[in-house]
């Protein structure tokens, strides 16, 4: 069968900078044209997008697909995932090569890469760094040279596990800054959390409201004014994932208006949800029991107000899922051992644009520029993912303004059985997403192929 391409008549092509209306012609996996009324080879397949918005793919930087994490491993896989986004319109994923202390990193990029190959959509990933020696210097070196991983993730919280103390992050952020690389950081001081969390469980408070009592937002703010202090000794920018609250947020302004430079992300579950839902009876509030957690009410505001200011600079979800029924069960009568984390790939951009965009909190520009543009750049990826542009990939999802839906866990393609989101009504609804150029998703009709997703080196 000769491929004689795509064809979006009509729509209105929204990027981070502009809105116009214009047809897009894909062919080979690439976008080819771009004009008004394009002439195309006939048998191109046409795909009629008149009065339907047409974005960039949206791109998750920040995902765990099949995450071995507290005793069990995180319910979607590289497959079941990557298809839940592109079913929402989430076209790349950056996930996370996570080494465990001791462990080397090359080992653990093994096994992340061979699990990756089942993806449908396109992928890279952020290395991990769990402890560090001159080995581990070697190959942050090794993975930044051969394989184009150009960021590395550290987490502040899990000590004793995970966690890197000071002196190791100190060292990590030098590293990468001799290479060039970014640093992303979990911040969250992990010696008082797990101090809180003792006291508490002694106490006999071992429900799941508790964790997030055992992770107060005070102790973000601590690790993310401290993070960016330990950054600013190498002279270096530093990446702050999935901030929540109010003094992780005054950290930042004060740094930026000092002139430090502070990549912020965040993730719908902040910008939408408040603690209120660590009331829920039976145990239902272990679906939201992440790290960190979802903060009291008043903190969701600080976050609007950042993103329409420009100071967050990438939605994206922590994508991360457990079933409530065999694995967050572990944690029935000890908070602490509720795997940590919630499903959310699929609907970032609905919700994005329906409490964002229609509430008239941002443009269009902005919800393409935190959801698909931004990421793009800041990690490398730009202008072959996060563009409508020639020469660019043919990633591009169809939105159709006019749609209502709700979000249901009945209905979501994660495989979970709990959406965090459930019930949530939504303005608006992907009709299409193409990926490399492939009609994959079309009116609720799921079309993705289990390892069509490439790999994606970055500069």
């Amino acid at each position: 069968m000769h491929d004689h391409g795509v064809v979006i008549r009509g729509g209105e092509i929204i990027t981070a900078l502009d809105a116009y209306h214009a047809d897009i012609y894909c062919k080979d996996g690439l976008i080819a044209a771009i004009g008004p009324d394009l002439d195309v080879p006939a048998g191109a397949e046409i795909l009629d997008a008149s009065g339907q918005l047409v974005f960039p793919g949206g791109i998750d930087a920040h995902t765990h697909m099949e995450l071995p994490f507290m005793g069990t491993v995180s319910s979607d896989d590289f497959f079941t995932g990557t298809a839940a986004g592109v079913a929402g319109g989430t076209t790349s994923i950056i996930d996370f090569v996570i080494p465990s202390r001791g462990q080397s990193l090359i080992e653990a990029r093994d096994f992340w890469f061979n699990n990756a190959r089942k993806a449908c959509a396109d992928y890279a990933f952020h290395m991990a760094v769990t402890w560090f020696n001159d080995q581990v210097e070697r190959e942050m070196k090794q993975v930044y040279h051969d394989d184009g991983i150009t960021s590395f993730k550290v987490f502040m919280a899990y000590t004793g596990a995970i966690g890197v103390d000071d002196k190791e992050l100190l060292n990590i952020i030098d590293t990468a800054s001799k290479l060039g690389a970014l640093v992303t950081a979990h911040c969250e001081h992990g010696l008082a959390v797990q101090a809180l969390q003792r006291r508490l469980i002694a106490a006999g408070k071992t429900t799941p409201r508790y964790h997030a009592q055992s992770r107060p937002s005070w102790v973000e703010g601590e690790a993310t004014e401290r993070a960016i202090t330990l950054a600013r000794c190498s002279g270096q920018p530093i990446y702050i994932v999935h901030l929540t609250c109010r003094e992780a947020m005054d950290a930042v302004i004060r740094a930026r208006q000092e002139g430090l430079l502070v990549y912020v992300e965040t993730c719908p579950q902040y910008l939408l949800l408040d603690d209120s839902v660590y009331d829920k009876p039976d145990f239902e509030g272990a679906a939201y029991v992440m790290s960190p957690p979802i903060r009291p009410k008043g903190h969701q505001e600080v976050l609007w107000h950042a993103l329409a200011a420009g100071l967050i600079h990438h939605v994206a979800t922590d994508h991360c899922p457990f079933n409530q029924a065999d694995q967050k069960i572990a944690g029935k009568d000890d908070f602490t051992k509720i795997p940590n984390g919630a499903a959310g790939i699929e609907n970032r951009l609905a919700l994005m644009y329906t409490y964002g965009v229609a509430t008239g909190r941002l443009t269009l520009q902005q919800f393409v520029d935190v959801c698909c543009t931004q990421p793009a750049k800041i990690f490398g990826l730009y202008p072959r993912k996060g563009a409508i542009r020639v020469g660019a990939d043919a990633d591009i999802v169809v939105y159709d303004p006019a749609r209502s839906g709700t979000i249901s866990a009945a209905t979501h393609h994660h495989r979970c059985d709990r959406n965090i989101f459930e019930g949530f009504p939504l303005h608006g609804g992907v009709s299409h997403t193409l990926v490399g150029g492939r009609l994959a998703y079309k009116d609720g009709d799921l079309r993705v192929t289990r390892g069509a997703g490439r790999y994606l080196p970055r500069r």
